[in-house]
């Protein structure tokens, strides 16, 4: 993903069990793939809950011990000043953070810093980090992307480098889908966020799912609209780690079942009945 070899398409979603070393080592001794540190800014917060970190030390210094055994790191960043966020991502670049996730969805960084009140300063924002950063760049999107179209977010995204875009896995619950032929019934139409920037970003962006991975299943849809990786919440807080594992035990069966080598081969295969 984004040119990083991750080792399964399968990872935590930033958040869950990923804020705490203990908790973090666990993760990596529990699940070969990639591990999301929990989004963090330079001094830490105690509020609100879901960003509730030990700052920004606290995870370049985990960065520093845990790559350098192999571990693909992925940093995320939050901040409230477009110079907090520049300062966090290059800070966990250059401690080994494989790829930077810049969390620009979050309700902290949209009431302070704004990143979607126009394209432009979107573009300023991630211009700079591009700019002090070398690491494969990724963009957690909000619902809607701020209100801009998919196809200007996506192409904005590709004139700044960044490889990667975070989106949400918001697939319609009465969804009826073959997962043998891929074939969706229904009229055409978009199907999730991640579908969205899956095609409106003809392949220069690697999509990564987030939300509703419970199982196999799921993972083999989200995988068939479009999103190369996926990161597991709910899952993860209900069963504790194990949860990544099984996952990936569950689709790696699917894909025998249906005679596919890796998700490669199946990567945006959903289509339309009509």
């Amino acid at each position: 993903m984004g040119g990083v070899e991750l080792g399964s398409s399968i990872m935590n979603a930033s958040g869950p069990r990923s804020a705490e070393r203990d908790e973090i080592f666990e993760l990596g001794a529990a699940h070969a793939g990639a591990i999301v540190f929990k989004s963090c800014n330079i001094a830490g917060l105690e509020a609100p809950d879901n960003l509730k970190n030990r700052g920004l030390q606290h995870f370049a210094a985990l960065a520093r011990e845990m790559t350098p055994g192999g571990k693909r790191i992925i940093g995320s960043v939050v901040g409230n000043t477009a110079d907090e966020i520049v300062k966090v991502a290059t800070t966990l670049d250059r401690a080994g953070a494989s790829i930077v996730e810049l969390n620009l969805a979050d309700p902290y960084v949209l009431e302070t810093v704004g990143p979607f009140a126009n394209l432009e300063r979107l573009k300023a924002l991630l211009a700079r980090v591009r700019g002090e950063t070398r690491c494969a760049l990724a963009v957690k999107l909000p619902p809607g992307q701020g209100g801009h179209e998919p196809r200007a977010i996506a192409d904005l995204l590709k004139s700044q480098r960044a490889a990667i875009a975070v989106c949400a896995n918001d697939l319609p619950k009465d969804l009826e889908i073959d997962i043998a032929s891929g074939v969706i019934k229904g009229k055409p139409r978009t199907l999730s966020q991640v579908n969205s920037f899956y095609r409106e970003s003809d392949g220069a962006l690697d999509v990564v799912a987030v939300g509703g991975i419970n199982n196999g299943r799921d993972a083999y849809i989200a995988h068939l609209t479009g999103a190369k990786a996926l990161q597991v919440g709910s899952a993860l807080i209900k069963e504790g780690t194990g949860a990544l594992a099984r996952i990936d035990r569950e689709l790696d069966a699917l894909l025998a079942e249906h005679h596919h080598a890796s998700v490669s081969e199946i990567l945006g295969q959903a289509r339309f009945a009509e």
